[in-house]
């Protein structure tokens, strides 16, 4: 049976995830859970295997621009496949109690410190091409261990966790090979997450049809209207939402939860005029460079 109300919600949800191009496991699941009650280990399996149905189409995108490092690819699901898988086992022992809830949690703090550091980083776009940066094979199959392990607890982190630690290992690939690697590694990671849930979590079919036929055209719509939106502020107001998400899940007080709230506007807030700074020292020294020359 479709939930209509579920619909719109995955499809406001997805409009988001458009835009930003991250935040649908961090969104979606907490959705779900606080909107709609849905018990955490059924949204979590829900919105998986909805995402393996999703993921590959921007994945193949990348593929045909050639903005995909293929072995950095391999590397990442040597550690991320089995352990997504994995994580199905680890979900299905806390769900007796609220472990499911509290990992989500967390999971969303790390999404949250995440979009922070992507913001800060993401600017410093590299020169290599993809298949010309050097794989670190160590390093990197540990980011998709963990990676694999908490998007298989959570469905949070392909899209949100993985690229940033892309981005603090590989600081030479620009932007679009950096979002193209990462959507491909994470098509096999959250296939393999989300057959585990198939198996062995609480997949619920009503729940996954009604979230594609919101999430579907809401992402579309999103990507549409990505190039007029402003990015900084719908990441920030991304920020937020993850944020107060989190605190409601872990179960932290409302006075709390509005002071944190309050001090994440106000570093947002500084964070945004110290950027809108900086650019305008940088435009007035080109044109002063401009004018000596």
């Amino acid at each position: 049976m479709i939930d209509f109300p579920l619909v719109l919600g995955s499809f406001l949800v997805a409009i988001v995830v458009g835009l930003t191009g991250m935040g649908g496991g961090a969104l979606m699941t907490p959705m779900m859970m606080l909107f709609f009650n849905v018990p955490p280990l059924a949204a979590v399996s829900s919105d998986l295997v909805a995402s393996a149905v999703m993921k590959p189409v921007g994945g193949f995108v990348h593929l045909r621009h050639g903005t995909v490092n293929l072995r950095l690819v391999g590397w990442l699901c040597l550690g991320s496949v089995p352990t997504a898988f994995c994580g199905v086992f680890v979900a299905r022992a806390w769900a007796v109690g609220d472990g499911v809830k509290y990992a989500l949690g967390v999971a969303l703090l790390l999404a949250v410190a995440g979009l922070a550091a992507k913001t800060l980083i993401g600017d410093r776009g590299g020169t290599a091409h993809a298949n010309e940066v050097r794989v670190r094979p160590i390093p990197t199959v540990l980011v998709g261990m963990v990676g694999g392990l908490i998007v298989g607890v959570s469905s949070v982190g392909s899209g949100s966790l993985i690229i940033v630690a892309l981005i603090a290992l590989y600081p030479a690939l620009k932007a679009n090979q950096l979002v193209g690697t990462d959507l491909v590694q994470a098509v096999p990671l959250v296939v393999s997450a989300a057959i585990g849930h198939l198996l062995f979590g609480d997949f619920q079919l009503d729940l996954t049809t009604s979230l594609l036929i919101g999430s579907i055209p809401g992402v579309y719509l999103g990507a549409r209207i990505s190039s007029r939106a402003p990015g900084g502020l719908i990441r920030a107001m991304l920020a937020i939402v993850l944020l107060a998400s989190a605190l409601k899940l872990l179960n932290v007080g409302n006075t709390l939860t509005l002071v944190a709230l309050a001090l994440a506007t106000a570093v947002i807030v500084i964070g945004w005029r110290w950027r809108v700074r900086a650019a305008a020292r940088a435009s007035s020294g080109s044109a002063d460079l401009a004018r000596a020359r």
